[in-house]
């Protein structure tokens, strides 16, 4: 047997002992006492219509989440993909898409505030109270981009009683990563401040075969966060928030793939030193006010995002391929200058919980300026010609204007006892404006949507219910880049149909939950390279149709035994399409299946001392990576392991991940897509492993 049927057998089984979970960090026992917001008012998960997956700050700490990568591992029919700049992701839930400079499939949401650039949601997490993931469209509550589903962040808030934590951890690859803070109260009960920050950095564990250095690095990056929270009467509490980030690391990491095949995996091997540096600054301020019958929510959000990013763009070097791109007999590099300014506002009034109607209504407001500088530039010695005008063989530059308007609803009114009619509704307008900073031409487009959302939830009794969801999504199209062909994009709508159920069994030590549905999408949004220009465009398929299913289960086996699992699939099928031989095919980046899996055990040792042990199994099928779906990557399975041993307010960890090595591409571009002469892929992260270790206080 080879060793490759070997680690299958192994996984497989590791898969029946353990089976794959979605919730799976929540503590099985306590789970009905888990309180979430993803309604905008506080619930009890379980009683909430929508499958989410809930991880309280113990769960957290238990999974080791200190990343959005982290948090998508956990949870099937979601998956994370890795590509282009130090900081971009591709996000693909339910089997909607991430794309490049435009707007996310989910809603990221963090302490209340949207992040509305694509770069915000691969960011480092620390201090963190709680995440929450919805899905399936939740456009009716946190419109525009949720066509997909929402991701929830809360961080931790100051406390009155002074408490800290400091958290180091040591990896391979030279891999250095620190968190702390502190908390407490300036003015007992009315004046409470946290302050907490985290770094990064790394040699990098992916080499670069011509250059000999890792493309993955990580020079630095860091943040650190005040919140502040002010209470001057029992009725009114202001909650402050700042942050500020500084980055610097590799970037565009992509190998390129001359056999064209996303299951040959091989390094990197481009001559031009990548990076991307940037910073950020982002400044919250909240306000909740309690009439009694209703509380006034009032969220004012500021965000300022740079970024600097240089990169090979035929991803080749001159000694093995002395052609150059496109045979033109030079190599190539890229860069892009990115600047984003956001300022977002919300208003939103909540009823009472405690009644069998309820109410919420608000108003909301985004403004971005973006300004994107994109160049391409002839690399003759490996240094940076960004600026170089006799160099460009490509020059893109402009800024965009958007203004975004919102007003939305929802009422939950209780039939009976055991029956609840929901009803949603939002209304969103985006105005986007693009001038060529180059020829000074000005392009104005504009979209608008209702989108409606209705729910029937049936409790027969506590800690069971099912209920039946009709929903809508809106994702605003735009405007590509200055010289490209494609000029503009539409609109991505859809509607969908689900059905779920939520059940505790066995004096609540098992809970079952599951869903199915069937979305029917328009003008399916979808991404690709324009070498000529180097331009990142935007475009759109007709119709797709997604259906699929989620089953998550969760168990206390044993007195500190807990196991989880989470099925999802997503059927795609691209129904009308501009190119004939697409339909029929799988939609991009689609996954037909994923599992998610954890087994945790925690037992005392001594006195005082307690021991702790997580294995994590995670598999992805099959990727189809582009429209014509001539690319597909191989199934694999990553199984993670993490022990440790805690002494009151101290723990010792050691960790590994992806232990069996497993390889494959976070990002797969044939030439028909990637704009370029070759194949490229992105490679996946290699095993990792290391210690942690921690002190609260």
């Amino acid at each position: 047997m080879t060793n490759r049927n070997l680690r299958t057998v192994f996984l497989a089984s590791a898969a029946l002992a353990i089976l794959p979970g979605a919730a799976l960090a929540q503590d099985v026992a306590d789970s009905d006492e888990i309180i979430i917001t993803a309604q905008q008012r506080a619930e009890p998960l379980r009683n909430v219509p929508i499958q989410v997956t809930a991880f309280t700050a113990q769960a957290v700490e238990d999974a080791g989440i200190k990343s959005t990568a982290d948090i998508i591992a956990q949870v099937p029919n979601i998956t994370y993909d890795r590509g282009d700049t130090y900081r971009s992701n591709f996000i693909t839930m339910r089997g909607l898409t991430q794309i490049n400079n435009a707007d996310p499939p989910i809603a990221f949401v963090l302490d209340g505030v949207p992040q509305t650039n694509q770069k915000q949601l691969g960011v480092t997490l620390f201090d963190i109270e709680r995440i929450e993931v919805l899905k399936g469209p939740q456009g009716a509550l946190y419109g525009r981009n949720a066509v997909g589903g929402a991701i929830n962040v809360v961080t931790k808030a100051p406390s009155n009683e002074l408490e800290g934590f400091v958290n180091m951890g040591y990896a391979n690859g030279d891999t250095f990563d620190a968190s702390a803070g502190i908390s407490g109260a300036l003015v007992e009960d009315k004046v409470l401040l946290r302050v907490s920050g985290s770094y990064t950095s790394s040699d990098g564990l992916i080499k670069n075969d011509f250059r000999g250095d890792n493309v993955d690095y990580i020079d630095h990056d860091y943040s650190i966060r005040g919140r502040m929270i002010l209470k001057p009467t029992d009725l009114l509490t202001f909650d402050l928030r700042a942050e500020y980030g500084k980055f610097r690391g590799g970037s565009n990491s992509y190998a390129a793939v001359f056999s064209g095949i996303p299951r040959d995996f091989v390094n990197p091997q481009f001559n031009f030193p990548a990076y991307a540096k940037g910073d950020s600054v982002d400044l919250t301020g909240k306000f909740d006010y309690d009439f009694g019958f209703a509380t006034l929510t009032g969220i004012s959000a500021y965000s300022n995002f740079k970024q600097t990013n240089r990169a090979d763009l035929d991803f080749r070097n001159p000694v093995d391929s002395p052609g150059g791109i496109f045979g033109l007999g030079f190599q190539a590099g890229q860069g892009q200058n990115a600047k984003i300014k956001t300022f977002s506002q919300e208003l939103r009034l909540v009823s009472a919980s405690d009644q069998a109607f309820r109410w919420l209504a608000g108003v909301y407001y985004l403004h971005t300026d973006r300004g994107l500088v994109t160049r391409g530039f002839i690399d003759l010695d490996g240094t940076d010609q960004f600026d170089n005008p006799a160099l460009l063989i490509a020059n893109n530059n402009e800024t965009n204007d958007n203004n975004a308007y919102a007003a939305f609803a929802q009422v939950d009114y209780d039939l009976s006892p055991t029956l609840t009619l929901t009803g949603g509704i939002r209304y969103d307008k985006d105005e986007r404006e693009q001038t060529n900073v180059v020829t000074g031409a000005i392009r104005k487009i504009s979209f608008d949507r209702a989108q409606p959302k209705v729910t029937l939830t049936w409790k027969p009794e506590d800690g069971r219910l099912a209920y039946a969801t009709y929903s809508t999504g809106f994702r605003s199209g735009g405007l590509n880049a200055p010289n490209v062909g494609v000029t503009e994009f539409d609109a991505e709508t859809l509607d969908n149909f689900e059905i779920g159920f939520k059940t505790q069994w066995f004096d609540r030590k098992l809970t079952l939950n599951g869903a199915a549905y069937l979305t029917n999408v328009k003008n399916y949004q979808y991404f690709y390279v324009e070498a000529a220009t180097a331009s990142q465009v935007i475009d759109t398929i007709d119709k797709v149709q997604i259906k699929g299913f989620e089953i998550e289960a969760m168990a206390k086996l044993a007195p500190g035994l807990d196991w989880s699992v989470g099925v999802g699939t997503t059927d795609s099928e691209i129904k009308r399409s501009l190119f004939a031989s697409d339909v029929g095919n799988k939609s991009p980046r689609t996954v037909p299946i994923s599992i998610n899996s954890s087994l945790q055990y925690r037992a005392d040792l001594s006195e005082n001392v307690e021991g702790f042990v997580r294995i994590e199994y995670q598999h992805i099928g099959k990727k189809y990576w582009d429209a014509d779906n001539a690319s597909v990557q191989n199934p694999y399975d990553l199984l993670n392991t993490r022990i440790g041993v805690e002494f009151g307010n101290y723990g010792l960890y050691a960790y590994a991940r992806n232990i069996f090595k497993e390889k494959y591409y976070s990002e797969f571009f044939q030439p028909k897509y990637s704009g370029l002469d070759v194949a490229i892929g992105y490679p996946g992260t290699p095993r990792t492993y290391g210690v942690e270790a921690k002190l609260k206080f």
